[in-house]
């Protein structure tokens, strides 16, 4: 199933920009866009996706870190939903504490102790700390963190130009019949990997083969890709692929 962006900004709560603002920054890629109209749509793994992320905002992880856990091909979401619970139980517990702090207060009692977050902010720097090192806390993140802390809405929505631009001159040059192996696709991956070593982070060539690989395994890549017409996610990997063989 399909919803367009008002739809699936509705279904989850959150607003329309601040969907656009996570398609910006790569946290969340609609799961296909409108060629004729540029409208964004979602589908169930965009939805689980985002769930993900608002269980993550609720434990107040910031969107870095948010995207980093849950962009590692190693993540585990069920160990991540059972840390996961085991914190939202602690912050619970704490909010029934300063509920009943408040029922005394109207009794004209007095209870401070209930304002101690001491255990829960403890437990969740902890997970923090371990998602990321398991999943997150990688030398590209780290340098991507800190390359990108600058960026304003404006510089995210440039940089995000700039890569859709690139990913447009792949699917011009599979039109054109060149194949991946084509001086023409070999530049282009060349222009890939710098910018984003520019932009984002230092671009090996085995992050840049990795990448490759994402683009036609995980389907809101390879969607957002697509967008700038069909088989250009496939052409694009196996153009990087070649350029990583060589």
């Amino acid at each position: 199933m399909d919803w367009h962006i008002k739809e699936f900004a509705a279904l989850t709560g959150v607003s329309v920009r601040t969907l656009h603002y996570y398609h910006q920054i790569g946290l969340l890629q609609p799961s296909r866009i409108d060629a004729g109209n540029g409208y964004r749509y979602y589908d169930e793994s965009s939805l689980e996706r985002m769930q993900q992320i608002l269980f993550y905002r609720e434990l107040d992880f910031s969107l870095k870190s948010i995207q980093a856990i849950l962009s590692s091909p190693k993540y585990d979401k069920q160990k991540a939903l059972a840390r996961q619970k085991q914190l939202l139980l602690l912050k619970k517990a704490r909010l029934e504490r300063v509920i009943a702090a408040l029922e005394q207060a109207e009794k004209g009692e007095t209870d401070m102790t209930a304002f101690n977050t001491a255990e829960y902010d403890s437990a969740r720097r902890e997970y923090e700390a371990e998602a990321r090192q398991r999943w997150g806390d990688t030398d590209a993140y780290r340098e991507s963190r800190q390359k990108t802390a600058d960026y304003s809405k404006e510089k995210w929505a440039a940089v995000t130009q700039g890569l859709e631009d690139i990913f447009a001159q792949f699917a011009a040059c599979k039109q054109s019949g060149s194949a991946p192996e084509s001086q023409q696709a070999q530049s282009l991956v060349k222009k890939l990997q710098a910018y984003i070593t520019e932009n984002y982070y230092r671009c090996t060539d085995a992050i840049l083969a990795g990448l490759g690989q994402m683009y036609v395994s995980d389907s809101r890549f390879q969607a957002n890709i697509d967008a700038h017409g069909p088989g250009t996610a496939q052409f694009a990997a196996d153009a990087i692929a070649s350029y990583c063989r060589r």
